[in-house]
């Protein structure tokens, strides 16, 4: 199958190389990103969530006024919109976009993070509420007849939306999570499973147990995605030059404070990593997850276009149809991978495709 390539938009231009700048919403930025991708070859852009920043929804409808292909993943965590008005939110965002919207789930990985919107759930009660709030998204989207919901977490009555999703059945929902309880819930409710990029022996085992986890109910088949950070140089060695002064910014705007400690097991998954080697597979680089704690997608593809096109193909081997790379210059390095890197590893892909369809080995 064709790869879809995901990338990132924000309301300012930041990274973790980047300080952020006094201004916490600047149209320009969101604009010029979302055309950015639009331009570069990206199938959709994640626009995260973050408790102190801008509204994924409000980013989201300007970025798809400024664009007409590009299609957007909203991040949405559980717990402060409740599931039948987050579903004719999503629904509502559908129409404004024609059919160009879609949710990333997201449980919450920090406890004091999400005290600051007001939900004090533990770990595990967070991804309950998820897969409850998922299977009352569903009935909100597809069932005809009012109904009535009696959960764990929360209560509806007569509940019924005359808008639908343009998407049919419904808009795609993404999710992720390394802990156990994240695979148990969001195995068999998810359309792609997210997962950030790590050694590929140890992903494809992961992607395993996930799959053990889908269930029998499932209609259609589970897909995954993999994020990553590619850093690009016209040689090796100034991609390994670039990548080196990225950590040192990383290590600069650190100062003298200590690296963060994040409870998430995705992220003690990325520091295991980075504590067996600096360098993993053809060119998986860890040093920028280790000095920042791995709070996220944090793990580097470090090379020429061709090398890292390379790369993230083994990830789509292992069945990662779905590839999200963003920059640690957000802006320039999105325009960057629409050049040579996008466009290369979609003739590897369907190269790869084309063979395996014809028996050879690929």
């Amino acid at each position: 199958m064709p790869v879809e390539m995901i990338g990132w938009i924000g309301s300012q231009l930041e990274s973790e190389v980047m300080p952020p700048p006094e201004a916490v919403f600047d149209h320009s930025v969101i604009t010029k990103a979302a055309q950015l991708h639009e331009s570069a070859g990206f199938d959709r852009a994640l626009v995260g969530y973050y408790a102190s920043e801008a509204d994924g929804f409000m980013v989201a409808a300007h970025a798809a006024a400024v664009t007409e292909r590009l299609s957007f993943l909203i991040a949405h965590r559980p717990g402060f919109v409740s599931p039948p008005v987050a579903a004719r939110k999503f629904a509502s965002l559908d129409h404004l976009t024609h059919g160009r919207a879609s949710v990333h789930l997201i449980a919450g990985g920090s406890d004091r993070e999400q005290a600051m919107d007001g939900d004090f759930c533990v770990h595990d009660q967070r991804y309950r509420r998820m897969g409850e709030y998922i299977d009352l998204m569903e009935r909100v989207w597809t069932e005809a007849e009012a109904f009535d919901h009696e959960g764990e977490f929360y209560h509806s009555h007569q509940t019924q939306a005359r808008i639908r999703c343009v998407q049919q059945p419904r808009i795609p929902v993404f999710g992720g999570g390394g802990s156990p309880a994240a695979i148990e819930i969001l195995a068999p409710r998810v359309d792609v499973f997210m997962l950030w990029a790590e050694p590929l022996a140890k992903l494809a085992t992961f992607m395993q147990r996930v799959h053990n986890a889908t269930g029998s109910a499932r209609k259609h088949a589970l897909t995954f995605s993999v994020s990553t950070r590619p850093i690009l140089g016209r040689t090796e060695d100034a991609a390994w030059e670039r990548a080196h002064e990225y950590l040192r910014r990383v290590e600069s705007l650190r100062g003298d404070d200590n690296i963060p400690v994040h409870a998430n097991v995705g992220a003690r998954r990325l520091l295991e990593a980075a504590r067996e080697n600096a360098t993993h597979d053809s060119c998986l680089w860890t040093e920028i997850a280790a000095a920042t704690g791995a709070p996220g997608n944090t793990t580097a593809l470090v090379g020429t276009p061709a090398t890292v096109a390379l790369a993230l193909l083994e990830y789509y081997k292992l069945g990662a149809s779905r590839l999200l790379i963003r920059g640690f210059d957000p802006l320039a390095d999105a325009e960057d991978y629409g050049r040579e890197l996008i466009p290369r590893l979609r003739e590897l892909v369907a190269e790869h495709d084309t063979k395996k369809k014809s028996g050879y080995p690929s």
